[in-house]
């Protein structure tokens, strides 16, 4: 394999898609060259001794499929990958006909990207993903187990770059530490982190308050008022349930993510903001955008990176270190958890996730009256949850096990060992599916 360190081209007009892309390869060792444009791209091909080339498909001026033909008459044996939208994957399969080497549907998933640079450069399979330097998680968040902790890995990877993430998950599963988390590992640490919960907001108040108003712009606008994006500017901007948000105001907010201007309720004058936009729902998105409740075009702006936080009961092994956490936080570390307690917390399918264990935990301190923390001071139903668990035989776990087994098995052979779609009709993030199929590796079982 050669000394020389790949060189790839990034093409996007998207400054978020180009960021992530620019700050994920340099951090796996590879050189990069950003162009916001098909234009431009042609322009620096020729003298730039690229190993490949990445192109998003939708661009204005010259289209990714323009791009792509125009390059391979100057350099017909570069590899090219393209970057589309679920809704363009028909042209990038067409485009495969034009010499590209493959294409990645968006949100792009890095450990996908970072496999297909890698065979396209000729650098060995066998290297490792880089996570970059170890990074202390804030004293709040808890990673016990495969799964979150493989969920901060990726977002060690990400917070470096300006890009918008997508934060997915149940209610209750922590969205917004990992927004909190992905600000503070961020180059935008020192500005402001602006939390907006967007259904706790009425609409007729949403606009204003991302927005701001001018004096007089409507009744009761007795003074001017800054916006929240305003106030964010240089840092980032938190948009929870972000499918509670008007058609009106989703209009707005795509143009935000476009060129990063708005206007003040009652104003012509243009602001800029050079806020970073994280947003989260409980919700599939995807399904919101089919029932025309939510705009195509905004979807894929925000989804840039999708992180999916796995429900509680996929994650046991946070249960008791979360408990403990709480425990201490609202006894002052005056109390501990009886073993008979732990064993409730343990069995309980929580799906109220992380918030209800929290709230369990506090009513918990305030009904005992001693150091420890007693079953009787749980709710009931994670009470009657140990008892009817009680009487079940230990084969049980091991027949589930089994049924999960064939599931995993069964579906990725019907899906010819696509990981995403494997995923996708099991109900589980990509990132569980690849740790169940370590798992079952490991148990000496074999697949693609």
């Amino acid at each position: 394999m050669s000394n020389v360190t790949p060189r790839i081209l990034i093409v996007d007009d998207d400054p978020g898609q180009r960021s992530l892309l620019d700050s994920f390869l340099r951090g796996q060792g590879f050189e990069t060259v950003l162009a916001d444009s098909g234009e431009r791209a042609l322009e620096l091909l020729p003298s730039g001794k690229f190993s490949m080339m990445i192109s998003d498909v939708r661009m204005p001026g010259l289209t990714g499929l323009e791009t792509l033909q125009r390059a391979r008459k100057i350099f017909p044996t570069l590899p090219v990958l393209l970057v589309t939208a679920y809704a363009d994957i028909r042209d990038a399969v067409e485009a495969m006909r034009d010499g590209a080497l493959n294409y990645l549907a968006k949100p792009i998933d890095l450990d996908e990207l970072l496999a297909t640079v890698r065979l396209a450069t000729g650098i060995a399979k066998t290297e490792p993903l880089k996570l970059g330097a170890e990074k202390k998680l804030p004293p709040n968040v808890i990673a016990q187990s495969p799964l979150t902790t493989a969920l901060f890995q990726d977002i060690a990877l990400i917070a470096p770059s300006e890009t918008r993430v997508l934060i997915t998950g149940e209610s209750g599963t922590g969205k917004e530490v990992v927004a909190d988390t992905i600000h503070a590992w961020s180059a935008r640490a020192n500005g402001k982190l602006i939390k907006i919960n967007c259904a706790a907001i009425p609409e007729n108040l949403l606009e204003s308050e991302l927005f701001g108003h001018e004096k007089g712009s409507f009744t009761g606008a007795s003074a001017m008022r800054i916006g929240r994006f305003e106030e964010a500017d240089g840092g980032t901007i938190f948009l929870d349930e972000i499918t509670e948000m008007s058609p009106g105001l989703q209009a707005k907010l795509l143009r935000v993510t476009q060129d990063g201007k708005f206007q003040r309720i009652g104003s012509n004058r243009e602001i800029r903001t050079n806020a970073r936009i994280l947003a989260a729902s409980n919700r599939d998105l995807e399904a919101e955008v089919k029932a025309g409740r939510f705009r195509e075009d905004l979807f894929y702006r925000l989804n840039v990176v999708e992180l999916n936080l796995p429900p509680l009961r996929e994650r046991r092994e946070d249960i008791l270190p979360l408990a403990n956490l709480f425990t201490a936080e609202f006894a002052r570390n005056r109390a501990r958890l009886a073993e008979a307690t732990v064993n409730c917390l343990q069995n309980y399918p929580w799906p109220g996730n992380v918030r209800e264990l929290r709230n369990a935990i506090e009513r918990a301190v305030l009904l005992s009256q001693s150091e420890l923390i007693l079953p009787e001071h749980l709710p009931a139903k994670l009470r009657e949850t140990v008892k009817s668990a009680a009487p079940q035989p230990a084969v049980d776990a091991q027949t589930m096990d089994e049924i999960e087994r064939h599931a995993i098995l069964a579906a990725l052979k019907q899906h010819k060992s696509n990981r995403t779609e494997t995923a996708k009709a099991l109900g589980i993030s990509r990132r569980a599916l690849l740790y169940k199929l370590q798992r079952l590796r490991q148990q000496g079982f074999e697949f693609e």
